[in-house]
């Protein structure tokens, strides 16, 4: 390639065009490609002098670049576009012209069009005409064709899961009739699809124009989102060296009624003679608005000791797919069932706390075996104690969050933060926080340490195998203050685990061994945990 001087051959030699070329129709089409681009870099009177065959692998092609435009006037209607869209994109924007570099015209010009778009007016074209050169500079008019009526959204129709809750359409993906028509935030939005449980996206959307309206299909399916967990540990007790079993079962169901409700229901004995019943109940939308209801009736029984009946409501809204606020009321009854009061520790009281509350989820959709990569829960309580006719101020802090951190797609590591502190002037055993376990410290009997401040953090280092088998480490650490015995104390856990996704569920088997800061590791201490969820 020549260019008429050598200047304008050192800019077309900087274009580093292929040289080597099979035939002729390979080398006009390279040709042409080089004149495009150099028209994009600002040499629109650029002229080619033609194709020379020098011998019969050789062929030259000669341009005459002319004069270099670097900037262009462009001239628009404010009617048509808004000033503000355009120093998005340009420096200099006044009210009859804008100024650009001619080298992004092009893409200046589909931004303009996008936000068009945006606008409800998906059907618009843009050019630039009556181009023309005064004293050195580059002039052109802005020209919009479009119809002056806005797209709306006039109807939406699901299909595949035609009994898809509607308040999800309206609050969760904020989409509704008679919004401003703009096709890549719909696709932004209905990809959240997968985020639900109940629910998962099967291909985008499509749009039905026609001359009075505009009709959205969403493509979806319902999945399933019933599951039933448990686990059986067991280990040897320490005081009379035999083998002891714990366990729970764990079952939750998720719109079943086709409302996006859930309900789960947890029993849970452990080896400590303890046992707990547990069940939810969420209603998200109530009344089509964007308000749900949380409902929570927990009753935890230790042997012939005492029990402690827990209720709360709570009010939440979604603020978002991720996001999630709460506020509501606890009530708490417990129970002293010993016939004599020789354990001054526990005693009948009744506690009622207010509560505000926060959740961050982040899912990811695709691997079936973790398919939360984060998850973060906060809340805080304000109340009062009454015990024997006194009332005592209390107040309450809890913390649950995870986070998955992907290496790649095998390699990854899993942290999580569980924290809780009670804050009293002074305290009854039967109030304690109770921890330890699969679901806590790893290592340790089920609910068998006590605290009014804890604090566990777990970590996993994970290697997936295959899309359904994985291996972890355990590496458990925990702080926990216990002010009715004053007692503070380190504890650790360490160990390893795999799971297996089978046609069942997903199978968990743990190995951990526990210890205090000052004690060492024993063998005995021990525990295999094993779990099952299984989806339905």
């Amino acid at each position: 390639m020549l260019g008429k001087t050598e200047v304008e051959t050192r800019v077309i030699d900087s274009l580093n065009y292929l040289k080597l070329h099979k035939d002729y129709a390979s080398i006009k089409l390279e040709v042409d490609s080089i004149q495009n681009t150099l028209f994009k870099m600002g040499y629109i009177e650029n002229k080619r002098m033609g194709i020379i065959k020098k011998n019969d692998s050789i062929y030259t092609a000669k341009f005459h670049l002319k004069k270099k435009y670097n900037t262009i006037y462009i001239y628009y209607n404010n009617l048509d576009v808004d000033p503000s869209v355009l120093k998005l994109i340009a420096k200099d924007v006044f009210d009859a012209y804008f100024i650009l570099p001619f080298n992004t015209v092009e893409n200046s010009l589909a931004f303009i069009n996008q936000k068009a778009s945006e606008q409800g007016k998906p059907f618009s074209k843009l050019r630039l005409t009556n181009i023309r050169t005064d004293k050195n500079n580059l002039k052109a008019d802005l020209i919009i064709d479009s119809k002056p009526e806005k797209r709306t959204i006039d109807h939406i129709i699901i299909k595949g899961y035609d009994k898809f809750p509607e308040s999800y359409l309206k609050h969760y993906l904020k989409i509704k009739p008679q919004q401003t028509f703009n096709l890549n935030t719909i696709k932004q939005k209905t990809n959240l699809l997968n985020d639900l449980k109940f629910a998962n996206q099967i291909k985008a959307p499509e749009v039905l124009f026609s001359k009075d309206s505009t009709i959205l299909y969403i493509y979806t399916k319902k999945t399933k989102s019933n599951s039933f967990d448990g686990f059986l540990g067991f280990g040897t007790n320490e005081d009379t060296n035999k083998l002891e079993f714990d366990g729970y079962l764990n079952l939750n169901l998720s719109n079943n009624l086709n409302f996006g409700e859930s309900f789960s229901l947890l029993y849970k004995s452990d080896e400590n003679d303890q046992k707990t019943f547990r069940t939810d109940l969420t209603l998200p939308y109530l009344f089509k608005s964007p308000i749900g209801i949380d409902l929570r009736l927990q009753i935890f029984k230790k042997d012939s000791t005492f029990t402690t009946v827990n209720q709360s409501a709570k009010l939440h809204y979604q603020i978002n797919s991720k996001h999630k606020v709460f506020v509501g009321v606890t009530a708490t009854t417990s129970n002293n069932l010993l016939s004599s009061n020789s354990f001054q520790n526990i005693s009948d009281y009744d506690s009622n706390f207010y509560t505000l509350a926060y959740q961050f989820l982040k899912r990811q959709s695709p691997n079936l075996l973790f398919p939360i990569k984060s998850n973060l829960y906060l809340e805080t309580g304000f109340g009062h104690r009454e015990a024997s006719g006194d009332k005592e101020k209390q107040s309450q802090y809890a913390i649950d969050a995870f986070t998955i951190f992907n290496l790649n797609h095998k390699n990854s590591f899993y942290f999580r933060v569980n924290a809780s502190n009670l804050i009293s002037n002074t305290y009854f055993e039967n109030e304690l926080f109770r921890f330890g376990g699969i679901n806590s410290i790893r290592g340790f009997e089920e609910n068998s340490l006590l605290a009014s401040l804890v604090g566990v953090l777990n970590t996993e280092y994970r290697y997936q195998l295959n899309n359904s088998i994985f291996i972890h480490s355990i590496t458990d650490v925990a702080y926990f203050e216990n002010k009715l015995t004053n007692t503070k104390e380190k504890l650790f856990g360490y160990g390893f685990g795999f799971g297996i996704l089978t046609k069942a569920g997903l199978f968990k088997f743990n190995y951990a061994n526990g210890k205090t800061e000052n004690l060492p590791f024993k063998f005995s201490n021990s525990k295999i945990h094993l779990s099952l969820v299984a989806d339905f």
